[in-house]
């Protein structure tokens, strides 16, 4: 695989997932759900599952969850297209019901090899079964939310799924205000990298003089 670029590993990632039998949920399926966005974005946004839309479309958050996605996505300053957006299943679940334990377990690496090829700074994890699968552990949403966690060199933010924000007017304030700390830590990552060659050129002037 070395020396193959990344629109060409996410391809063949993308065939093994549609010809992918580790769990039922292939049968039912309309359409795989991949993932789709900026391969080099330096965030990445994993949901758990596809829903009914989703399924229909191949594509994630496409639904009324989509939308409010895409609004807190804007409101880091940034477009829909320019990140990169997955979900921990590529299949629906019958009834848009939670994902089991035995699904993810077969989804995982998939998502691993995945999340490997973008290489993102940060990972933004959207629900209670996004955040177990990417940290490994169960988290308690209303402790964890809004906080980030370092993997394997990469920030693991936590915040609720979009779709319980819809329903539940207390978790919709939450998101919101997990996206503004969300910003600021986007802010600091790709600010840091400019502040280290500000510094350097300032170094370099220092020496010359």
């Amino acid at each position: 695989m070395e020396g193959l670029t990344k629109d060409k590993l996410l391809e063949l990632l993308k065939k093994e997932a549609e010809n992918c039998k580790s769990c039922p949920l292939w049968e039912q399926r309309t359409n795989l759900v991949f993932g789709e966005g900026n391969i080099d974005s330096v965030i990445m946004f994993i949901g758990e599952a596809p829903g009914f839309h989703e399924d229909q479309q191949g594509r994630p958050f496409v639904g009324a969850a989509g939308k409010l996605l895409t609004e807190l996505i804007e409101g880091l300053g940034l477009k829909r297209e320019e990140v990169y957006i997955a979900n921990v299943l590529k299949c629906r679940p019958p009834n848009n019901r939670e994902p089991l334990p035995d699904e993810i377990r077969a989804c995982f690496s998939l998502l691993k090899k995945q999340i490997e090829i973008i290489n993102p700074k940060i990972i933004c994890t959207l629900g209670r079964h996004a955040a177990y699968t990417i940290l490994g552990h169960s988290v308690n949403m209303a402790s964890s939310h809004g906080k980030y966690y370092e993997v394997e060199g990469k920030k693991v933010f936590v915040t609720y799924h979009p779709a319980a924000a819809l329903y539940h007017g207390k978790l919709l304030e939450n998101i919101k205000k997990d996206f503004e700390t969300l910003k600021n830590l986007y802010d600091e990552i790709i600010l840091a990298p400019k502040e280290e060659v500000l510094k350097s050129n300032i170094k370099e002037q220092l020496s010359f003089w």
